[in-house]
């Protein structure tokens, strides 16, 4: 039915929080010699997990496309409404997670009042080295803003307006990269194309579900293989994995049942709060990390760590994350209630 949660996408971003939390940051930090001599796809994480990323905005244009264009797209009267939703949903844990980082890491040499005042306002992502401060993950968040306003700007517009904007951000974006022309990465400067592509590149499949839906299995395993594999020499292999890999993820995420079983999806409700809680626990575990990076006693340190990671993400949400929430949605409906009082009474 039209409107109903895409639960395998958000057992699929559960799973994508995890690996970026549990799997790519403790290698990217620590270079843990008990998970790099595992299997190729951590391997592959060690070098490439920073465009899992890249699948979290492509799950959220997908997704945004499922909820408000299914049912008519956005009028100019909503975009309020909208707005404080988009608050409601990313602000209280950033601010909270903000405010303890500033306190846990007061001392650290790059969180400095301008960049906790860019953090404040959501704007890290666009401040030169300040992503890398106080919660560094929570950069992505200043990229999905410009995405949110991007899409509700043209969607107002109508259907028409919104597609030559999906057209034109991804063309945008890929020119970029083109451009841009440089292997590896992540680089800085990259964030709002990323966010671009990858956001209404999952509008394009989600207008296109019904097509994509045809094509055998087997053939998106194959794309999604290839998208991880190739190699596309100086310019950044990110376009394959966000043109291709994930793309094909996604699609294949649909068809998997398990993928929307109890535990997963409890995953995918906590995979916000453990994509901004897991990094500073990282940090606080590198002295163990770093003191048992092989053996038995380095997976027990990182098994405890990812344990604390899930425990503490877990309180976030139920205790703070949905009750802040909650909060400001009602308190905004008060004051629409209020201003709608006002104005109906007599001069």
């Amino acid at each position: 039915m039209v409107g109903d949660r895409l639960k395998a996408l958000d057992g699929l971003r559960g799973l994508a929080a995890c690996g970026i939390a549990f799997v790519y940051h403790p290698l990217l930090e620590f270079d843990l010699a008990v998970m790099a001599r595992a299997s190729v796809p951590v391997t592959w994480l060690k070098e490439w997990g920073w465009t899992v990323v890249d699948l979290f905005f492509l799950i959220s244009g997908y997704i945004f496309a499922h909820v408000y264009l299914s049912r008519g797209g956005i009028r100019r009267a909503d975009m309020a409404d909208f707005a404080v939703a988009r608050i409601a949903r990313l602000y209280p844990l950033h601010l909270l997670m903000l405010l303890t980082t500033a306190m846990v890491f007061a001392g650290a040499t790059n969180n400095t009042w301008p960049a906790f005042v860019a953090h404040l306002f959501m704007m890290q992502a666009f401040v030169g080295e300040v992503s890398h401060t106080f919660d560094g993950p929570s950069w992505s968040i200043s990229v999905e803003i410009v995405c949110y306003a991007v899409f509700v700007l043209a969607a107002v517009r109508g259907d028409r307006a919104l597609r030559l904007v999906t057209g034109g951000a991804i063309v945008v974006a890929l020119v970029h990269f083109a451009v841009q022309g440089r292997g590896g990465g992540p680089w800085v400067g990259d964030g709002v194309p990323r966010g671009l592509l990858g956001f209404f590149l999952g509008q394009v499949l989600w207008r296109r579900r019904a097509d994509l839906a045809r094509v055998p299995t087997a053939l998106l395993v194959l794309g999604l293989a290839l998208g991880l594999c190739v190699d596309i020499g100086g310019v950044s292999s990110l376009l394959p994995v966000s043109l291709l890999a994930w793309p094909c993820a996604l699609c294949l995420a649909l068809r998997m049942p398990a993928l929307a079983s109890r535990p997963l999806l409890w995953l995918g409700d906590r995979s916000y709060a453990v994509y901004l809680i897991h990094f500073p626990i990282l940090l606080a575990f590198a002295p163990s990390i770093a003191a048992a990076r092989s053996g038995w006693g380095g997976a027990a340190v990182t098994l405890l760590y990812a344990a604390l990671v899930l425990f503490v993400s877990d309180l976030a949400y139920r205790l703070y994350e949905m009750p802040a929430r909650d909060a400001v949605r009602s308190a905004w409906r008060r004051l629409q209630g209020a201003t709608a009082g006002a104005a109906r009474e007599p001069a």
